[in-house]
């Protein structure tokens, strides 16, 4: 069985590129001249594009850890299970991700070009290389009322947070290889009414969703990615993650399915990713048992293992000055069908000392709903409402299946988010941004908080290049 489900998912993949043989629409969003920068106002010499955000600003939190310097967006944003205090600090990368990059576009001949793309992603309130995962480290063995904020994510410290190369063309789309941004977290960039802000959108300030049943899945290692249009009107993709070696565990599929019109777009996506790792801090126990196991508090972490099913249905509407978005997501977690072993090595080098394969003995099932309107009052100057919703059906067995309180974390739950905020362009290169989220969690999800909302206000600025 396992074995057909591989062929099938193989066979997909094929298919896909065999599109390259139906002529296409121009390349997709992934290779760009920098974040919304022109190309006349670049940083481009004989097509190597060098380009950066630096965004920082201030923000309070009324139920919060104390801010990290190793977390991208260093605040938790939205209200998360040590959040204990009020706080207030500086906050980078609150409407998109500071960092600095290098891509280059090389002619080959007919309609064909060569292209590569690397960026690093950066903490500028603490010079830090941005890594969730160390955000975690810093709280094993610590209790939820003396930790700092911690959340898993697909930054761990790397060198480069994207770094693929591959050629493309008009005609036949494009195709390349490394570690990328994949398809559903890209599309919920393009369908998010704040377009993955940490500061002002449960989508940005949970990868979770984006990265389809895990944060450490927004990027993926290994990838194969194509991408072509069909016509004018009509797209499709796909994505593999190789493993390197035999088997399923590791490994990653997703496509998507789109279409623009009359001012109207409209994607839909499948995602499968195998032995999927959410990572999370050691507890005390955990912690005074690793030096019998060999391993460091410092790079050690647990981890949940799950096999994530996602599928995703996204659009919005542009009739200027409005923009509409909405989306829908259903994700389902099982227990991985190849386990992932305790001392298997993460993403940025950590070690899974203690890891659990057996979490979703009944899968569970969450159901991520969200819209919103951006409206240009000016052409500098924007408005953002949205809501998000998040529903976790009960998935726990014995006395705890079918509940529906706080008691157990399997219990059905629900959160739930508003943003507003409000965006103004001194030109391409810099913008000032201020705004607030309020977040809430419900019985299931609300299980083992300290406190269950949140209001963030935020004020900053962003310059790109």
């Amino acid at each position: 069985m396992l074995k057909a489900q591989r062929a099938i998912r193989l066979g997909c993949f094929a298919l896909l590129l065999g599109g390259a043989l139906i002529h296409a629409a121009p390349a997709p969003a992934q290779q760009k001249t920098g974040p919304g920068v022109p190309a006349d106002q670049s940083l481009t010499w004989q097509g190597l594009t060098l380009y950066g955000v630096v965004d920082l600003g201030v923000q309070y939190d009324t139920h919060s850890a104390p801010f990290s310097p190793y977390r991208p967006s260093a605040s938790g944003n939205i209200v998360r299970q040590n959040s204990h205090e009020s706080v207030t600090g500086l906050t980078p990368s609150n409407m998109g991700q500071s960092r600095v990059g290098l891509q280059g576009l090389e002619p080959l001949g007919a309609d064909w070009s060569g292209l590569f793309q690397i960026e690093t992603f950066f903490n500028p309130q603490s010079g830090e290389i941005a890594n969730s995962l160390k955000s975690l480290a810093v709280n094993n063995g610590r209790p939820l009322i003396e930790q700092s904020v911690g959340v898993d994510g697909s930054s761990a410290g790397q060198t480069f947070q994207t770094a693929f190369a591959g050629i493309q063309s008009e005609r036949f789309g494009t195709l390349t290889y490394g570690r990328q941004v994949t398809l559903l977290s890209e599309g919920a960039i393009k369908y998010d009414p704040n377009y993955l802000a940490t500061a002002f959108g449960l989508l940005g300030a949970s990868n979770t969703y984006a990265g389809g049943g895990s944060s450490e899945n927004n990027r993926l290692d290994s990838t194969a990615r194509y991408w072509v249009g069909l016509g004018d009107l009509v797209h499709v993709a796909g994505l593999y993650k190789f493993n390197g070696s035999r088997g399923s565990a590791n490994t990653a599929l997703q496509t998507d399915l789109g279409g623009d019109v009359a001012g109207a777009s409209v994607d839909a996506y499948y995602s499968k990713v195998n032995s999927s790792v959410t990572a999370s801090s050691l507890t005390a126990a955990q912690v005074s048992a690793l030096p019998s196991l060999g391993y460091s508090a410092s790079d050690s972490l647990a981890a949940t293992v799950s096999d994530n099913t996602a599928y995703a249905l996204m659009g919005r509407y542009e009739l200027e000055p409005l923009k509409l978005f909405a989306g829908y997501e259903s994700i389902r977690y099982s227990n991985p069908a190849s386990p992932v072993s305790a001392g298997s090595i993460d993403i940025g080098g950590y070690v899974l000392a203690f890891v659990s394969n057996t979490a979703y003995d009944h899968p569970k099932i969450v159901q991520v709903y969200w819209s919103g309107i951006r409206y240009a009052v000016i052409p500098r100057l924007e408005l953002t409402g949205a809501y998000y919703g998040v529903h976790q059906s009960a998935y726990g067995t014995g006395t705890q299946a079918g509940c529906s309180t706080s008691v157990h974390s399997t219990c059905s739950g629900s959160l739930e988010a508003f943003s507003f905020d409000a965006d103004y362009r001194f030109n391409v290169h810099f913008d000032v941004y201020l705004g607030a989220m309020y977040s809430g969690v419900h019985d299931g999800l609300a299980s083992g908080y300290l406190y269950t909302t949140n209001i963030n206000p935020t004020i900053g600025a962003r310059y790109k290049f």
